[in-house]
């Protein structure tokens, strides 16, 4: 991270310069770096929201004898839903976690744990 202050600082204290003839300006510059901006969001930015509204919707869609993985890879099936809380069956038991600990479904016949 200092390595990129350090080129940033660089870049910008040359174009605070008098620009000279060969060199590029100071509007160049933060083309340059509004640019690399635009290109780091549709990187990083965009397909991390993409992937938290595919997760949301998954966790709203929940019904009732779904399989389903929660958070810390547990496979269970869901019992019953109210409000935030989800119950899920286990083979050794039922446990009611927030809806949010949900992951996805198991839609793999390898991973259906619990059949009933």
């Amino acid at each position: 991270m200092n390595t990129i202050q350090t080129v940033v600082f660089q870049q910008l204290a040359q174009a605070a310069a008098a620009p000279t003839a060969d060199g590029p300006s100071g509007t160049n510059i933060l083309l340059m770096y509004g640019l690399l901006l635009v290109g780091m969001y549709f990187l990083l930015f965009a397909p991390q929201r993409k992937r938290q509204k595919e997760l949301e919707k998954l966790q709203s869609s929940l019904a009732v004898g779904d399989q389903v993985l929660a958070a810390g890879g547990i496979y269970a099936r869901v019992v019953s839903i109210k409000d935030d809380r989800v119950t899920l069956e286990l083979e050794s038991g039922r446990m009611v976690v927030h809806k949010s600990a949900v992951m996805g479904k198991a839609e793999d016949e390898s991973l259906k744990v619990v059949q009933s």
